[in-house]
């Protein structure tokens, strides 16, 4: 692959100087080249990404960006999720407003991130941080998902083993997260070809797919791996899981559920797959990730995020339970029809 194209699942830049801040924003022009943006909305990009980057540097701690393509009915556009582990903001909205500082400058930055993006979302606890997720399209905005994911490479790595991927065929929305064994290259191949298989595999229940995936990847090193598909006709969640992919349901006034995965690698062995079916009321939140995120996370430890978009939440979440001395991934998904 031409070293200048960026990949799906996208690239992460630890933004601590303004020096890296300029290579983030010549990245981001030729990522909107690349996805065919017109020039004015590259140019309305490079503002907006030199704006995230130049908060990161003046206020975060430990400022991370992630830029990947988005992609939805045929078309194109850019991403951006910003996370800093502090100091936060009491009042995000506000700070996004032309004129607003906190640092004796003009106040323009928020603005005009909110300005030229085509869809801003952000959330911030003082003394936690904040996370920004940004999206940059020519044209009308897609509708918004209904599920979000991201996925960071072990530190010193440049590509992850841990992936994701989102589907709707035959009426079933489906997704999976899976955790290809080890790290680098070849993890990230074992991932790559379970996340190739589930895209392209027949429409069936999650069960007939985990063992889909059990033999499409036979030729990897193989993966632990879970498919869940959130029904909101029945009020039900399917699920199936192979090896340490965590996964939750989080419902208002219930303590949060874990779902049960089975022993095993997909691609090696014979192991035994088995379908469960979970409450998933309107409203639900399923939470997935790798054994990269420590499953201590509690989402009523961050108010008024639940119900926010699902990508705020999954990107929350690997900020504040994710490890860097693993690939790690979070999946969020809601059951909303």
């Amino acid at each position: 692959m031409n070293a200048d194209v960026v990949a799906d699942h996208g690239l992460w830049f630890r933004v601590e100087s303004g020096a890296t801040a300029s290579s983030v924003r010549r990245a981001a022009e030729r990522l909107g080249r690349q996805v065919e943006l017109s020039e004015p909305r590259v140019a309305d990009l490079a503002i907006v990404t030199a704006e995230i980057t130049s908060n990161l540097v003046k206020h975060a701690q430990e400022g991370a960006l992630l830029l990947r393509p988005v992609r939805r009915g045929g078309r194109a556009g850019v991403e951006l999720v910003a996370i800093d582990s502090g100091p936060g903001m009491a009042d995000l909205a506000l700070s996004s407003a032309d004129g607003h500082s906190t640092t004796g400058t003009l106040g323009i930055g928020l603005g005009a991130i909110v300005r030229q993006a085509s869809r801003f979302d952000g959330y911030s606890l003082p003394g936690r941080g904040t996370v920004l997720t940004v999206q940059v399209w020519d044209g009308a905005v897609p509708e918004p998902d209904w599920a979000g994911a991201l996925a960071r490479p072990i530190t010193g790595e440049q590509v992850t083993g841990d992936g994701y991927a989102v589907r709707v065929t035959d009426g079933r929305r489906q997704v999976l997260v899976c955790d290809g064994l080890g790290h680098g290259p070849l993890a990230a191949a074992a991932t790559g070809a379970a996340l190739a298989a589930f895209r392209a595999a027949p429409a069936g229940s999650p069960g007939s797919v985990v063992q889909h995936l059990h033999r499409s990847i036979a030729h990897t090193r193989g993966a632990a791996l879970a498919v869940a598909e959130p029904d909101p006709v029945s009020g039900l969640l399917r699920y199936a899981g192979l090896g340490n992919i965590a996964a939750m349901i989080v419902a208002a006034g219930e303590r949060r559920r874990g779902l049960v995965s089975l022993p095993g690698i997909a691609g090696h062995q014979r192991p035994s797959v088995r379908e469960y079916d979970y409450p998933f009321p309107s409203g639900a939140t399923l939470v997935m990730h790798s054994d990269g995120v420590v499953d201590r996370w509690d989402l009523a430890d961050y108010p008024g995020l639940t119900g926010r978009a699902p990508l705020l939440v999954a990107a929350t979440l690997l900020r504040d339970a994710g490890i860097r001395r693993d690939d790690a991934c979070v999946l969020v998904a809601r059951a909303e029809s």
